[in-house]
């Protein structure tokens, strides 16, 4: 019994050192601590000194440890272990982090995380907060919206295009507020807190869609072109991810574009023919311009010495030839403008890829740097003023109830 107290107590010890980081040196020194002490009272024997010289004789030496143990772990690891695909490389080569990667060192620089500034509102993003924000929150009528209309009314959809809320990321240059990640926050915490519908619709073109990608990665002419409509309301974007198969995994989806020659206004051109059909599209029976992602194929390498050229995200005006925006869906009984877009064999030339032809296949790292705009800034808004909403209703319900007799 005493020798599995021992052996425990000598466990806890390693998990211990492994846990603070402690280098070999300080790790042997406490475990000759431990060991002395068991020596003193008979618990450990001479054999328990040998094990304790090999191993931290091995592990000590960086020559020997590495030729001897990590060589030999590293390769058998690599027999276990599945080939890294080129979508998963990629989306580990795209973006950064930030602090918040130090989490999963173990051991975060809360100095550092406490040394960053509050962040405050500019004078124009708090004046866009205290009015029109402010407006369109008394504008919004819940009951007619949800249970009558099932849509924002034709005033309030008007007064977000007068007054820029879908131009929030986009640059001044282009006609857009171009307001800090803060200020779109507190934005969408006010809007989401009045109504979830109206907040959906204004956080969606204000996250990943037309008006990111292209100011990332668009040639000059879509740029020029679609930003300043998009900032002025004349375009209203939505973004084609989701299929019905599989879901938003971009890696796992089956709309496909095929390479090939065509006719385009009357000219024989390269461009791609297009088969996609996509489901839960935000803003898609009101969108006028709709991005698109699918995987590009090239089979007869008209383009490209290679077959599978990979994901690939372009532009569709509304009225291209073919596209097929369906009846409304109602998720979660939420009326927010959604519904499904499909097209089958849909030509179009190669400028509808954003980007142009040179970013053909590079749409994977496309939306992987582009979609931490609605992962921590859209959603995590709309979901803390929601809560805000709901604490305040509650705790105010609470205060007042009373159990019944």
């Amino acid at each position: 019994m005493n020798d599995i107290i021992w052996i425990c107590a000598l466990a806890l010890l390693f998990a211990i050192c492994a846990y603070h980081r402690l280098s070999i040196l300080k790790t042997s020194a406490v475990t000759a601590v431990l060991l002395i002490f068991g020596t003193i009272t008979g618990h450990f024997s001479f054999l328990s000194w040998c094990v304790y010289v090999l191993v931290f004789a091995v592990l000590g030496n960086i020559n020997l440890r590495q030729r001897y143990l990590s060589k030999r772990l590293l390769a058998f690891y690599k027999r276990i272990s599945p080939a890294m695909s080129t979508t998963e490389q990629e989306a580990i080569d795209a973006g950064t982090v930030w602090w918040d990667g130090q989490l999963f060192s173990g051991q975060p620089d809360w100095h550092k995380l406490h040394s960053v500034k509050k962040p405050i509102l500019t004078n124009e993003e708090q004046a866009f907060l205290d009015g029109p924000v402010e407006t369109v929150c008394l504008m919004v009528d819940e009951w007619q919206i949800n249970h009558v209309d099932a849509d924002l009314s034709p005033a309030i959809w008007q007064y977000l295009k007068d007054n820029k809320f879908f131009a929030m990321i986009i640059k001044k240059e282009y006609g857009g507020l171009a307001f800090s990640a803060y200020a779109q926050s507190r934005i969408l915490q006010k809007l989401s807190g009045v109504s979830a519908v109206l907040s959906t619709t204004v956080g969606v073109p204000n996250s990943l869609g037309p008006g990111e990608l292209l100011q990332h990665y668009g040639t000059a002419e879509q740029q020029q072109y679609y930003l300043p409509r998009l900032a002025q309301g004349l375009d209203i974007p939505c973004f084609a991810l989701t299929s019905p198969e599989a879901g938003s995994d971009a890696g796992a989806i089956t709309d496909k574009g095929i390479i090939c020659k065509g006719l385009w206004k009357g000219q024989e051109v390269i461009g791609i023919k297009l088969t996609f059909d996509k489901r839960y599209i935000t803003l898609a029976p009101v969108a006028t311009v709709i991005g698109l992602a699918f995987k590009l194929h090239d089979p007869e390498q008209l383009l490209f010495n290679k077959t599978d050229i990979g994901i690939t995200c372009a532009l569709l005006p509304r009225e291209t030839e073919g596209l097929e925006i369906g009846n409304r869906h109602f998720p979660l009984n939420v009326p927010f403008q959604n519904g499904p877009i499909r097209g089958q064999d849909i030509f179009v030339p190669l400028d509808y890829i954003i980007g142009g032809a040179d970013m053909a296949g590079k749409g994977w790292r496309m939306l992987m740097e582009c979609l931490s705009v609605g992962r921590c800034i859209t959603l995590p808004s709309g979901s803390a003023g929601g809560s805000k909403s709901v604490a305040l209703a509650t705790g105010a319900y609470a205060r007042i109830r009373r159990q019944f007799k």
